[in-house]
C-alpha cells in the first residue's frame, strides 16, 4: 500500500471515529435533557411515598400516592434557627445539597450527627386526617451510619413528642446488620415511644442489649451494629434539638403555625 493510501485510510478512521463520537455526545446529551423531568418526578414520587409511609398512610394511598399525598400532606419550610415558615420551594429542595452552600448553611457548634454543614432552612410535613387536623408531623432526618449518612423520616404525633415511625431509606449500611434499620421488626419496635421526658429533654435512646418492658424512652439496638445504632440515636439526637428542629417544634407547640 503506498503511503498515500496509508494516509487517506489513517484520516478516514479518524474522522469516523470523531463522527461517531460527536453523534453519542449527541445522544447521550439528549437523553440526559429528556430524561431529567422523568428522574425529578420519581425523586418526588419517592420521597411522598416514603412520607406517607412514615405517617401510616401508604397502605390506605393504594396506587394513587399523589393523590393522597396531595390531599392530606402539606409542606412547610421552615428556618431552623427560628423555627418559623419561610418562603422556598418545597418540592425541589435537598438538605444536603444547600448544605454544601456556605450561604445557604451553618457549621453546627454540637456535631454529634457528623454532618459538617448544615441547611438553614428544612422542610416540614404537616399530615392531616380526612377533616383536615393535623395528626402526624414528619421531620426528615440525616446523620452518619457506619459508611456513609443515612437519610430518613421521624414520624410525630401532634403533641411532637409521641413517636408514629421512624423510616430510613437511602442508605449503605451492612446488609443483616446496620441495614436492619429497614427491617419491619425492628421499625415495629418505634411506635408509641416518647422523644422527650417530662422536662423537655431529649430522652430516646438506642439500648444495647434491649430496652426494658415499659421504657417509653428506649429502643432495642441493632444486633451487631453498633455504629449504626449510635448513628441512630445521635441523629435524632441532633435534629430535635437546638440546632435542628428544636426551635420549630417550640414554636408549633405554642401555635405558631395555626
Amino acid at each position: 500500500m503506498s503511503e498515500t493510501k496509508k494516509k487517506e485510510t489513517f484520516g478516514r478512521t479518524v474522522g469516523f471515529v470523531f463522527i461517531i463520537c460527536l453523534v453519542c455526545a449527541a445522544l447521550v446529551s439528549t437523553s440526559a435533557v429528556v430524561l431529567k423531568p422523568l428522574q425529578t418526578a420519581n425523586k418526588l414520587l419517592d420521597k411522598q411515598t416514603k412520607i406517607l409511609e412514615t405517617a401510616g398512610l401508604l397502605e390506605l394511598a393504594g396506587d394513587d400516592i399523589v393523590g393522597l399525598y396531595t390531599q392530606r400532606v402539606e409542606a412547610k419550610m421552615i428556618s431552623l434557627e427560628t423555627g418559623k415558615v419561610v418562603e422556598g420551594d418545597v418540592n425541589s429542595f435537598e438538605e444536603r445539597a444547600d448544605a454544601r452552600d456556605p450561604a445557604k448553611s451553618f457549621k453546627p457548634e454540637n456535631d454529634i450527627a457528623s454532618l459538617n454543614r448544615v441547611a438553614k432552612n428544612a422542610v416540614v410535613y404537616l399530615v392531616k386526617d380526612e377533616q383536615g387536623k393535623v395528626t402526624t408531623i414528619v421531620l426528615p432526618i440525616v446523620g452518619s451510619g457506619l459508611w456513609d449518612l443515612m437519610y430518613g423520616f421521624v414520624g410525630l404525633e401532634s403533641d411532637l413528642n409521641t413517636v408514629k415511625s421512624v423510616i430510613y431509606s437511602d442508605l449503605k449500611e451492612t446488609p443483616g446488620l446496620g441495614a436492619e434499620v429497614l427491617n419491619p421488626n425492628w421499625k415495629a419496635l418505634w411506635p408509641g415511644k416518647k422523644m422527650f421526658d417530662k422536662q423537655n429533654n431529649i430522652a430516646i435512646q438506642i439500648v444495647k442489649g434491649g430496652a426494658k418492658a415499659g421504657d417509653v424512652h428506649g429502643v432495642d439496638a441493632l444486633s451487631g451494629a453498633t455504629l449504626t445504632s449510635n448513628g441512630v440515636e445521635t441523629t435524632l439526637h441532633f435534629w430535635l434539638g437546638e440546632e435542628g428542629y428544636g426551635p420549630f417544634i417550640t414554636n408549633y407547640r405554642a401555635g405558631g403555625l395555626n
